[in-house]
């Protein structure tokens, strides 16, 4: 099993990257939504979110999504999901992620969708 990190990194206008590694799965989901929901607490509600180094997503893990979404976006923020690998993607796409969440290849790219 791959060991899973979160790199956090602060950007202007409130917005948060995180960087995501290893494997999102029932034993990891855990530490992500703490994570978020430590930056609810300090009111911050934008996120881009690097999944270019998940190598593996659960339903669970998937969960802190779905879970997150609608916090985010009661309060004028969203999460942008950038460049999940292909059998992240899938799993997405058959949770109806993929219609929820803003997907970007980079990071560039997402930040565009704070400025709309």
């Amino acid at each position: 099993m791959s060991e899973f990190k979160i790199e956090t990194q602060r950007l202007p206008n409130n917005i948060i990257a995180l960087t995501l590694k290893g494997f999102l799965d029932a034993y990891t989901y855990g530490e992500l939504e703490q994570a978020i929901n430590n930056f609810f607490d300090e009111k911050v509600y934008k996120f881009i979110v690097d999944m270019s180094n998940v190598d593996y997503i659960s339903s669970a893990g998937a969960g802190v999504f779905i879970g997150a979404i609608g916090v985010s976006q009661e309060n004028q923020g969203n999460i942008v999901i950038v460049k999940p690998k292909p059998n992240v993607k899938e799993v997405f796409d058959l949770l109806g992620i993929s219609q929820i969440f803003p997907i970007a290849n980079n990071v560039e790219a997402a930040l565009k969708v704070f400025e709309a």
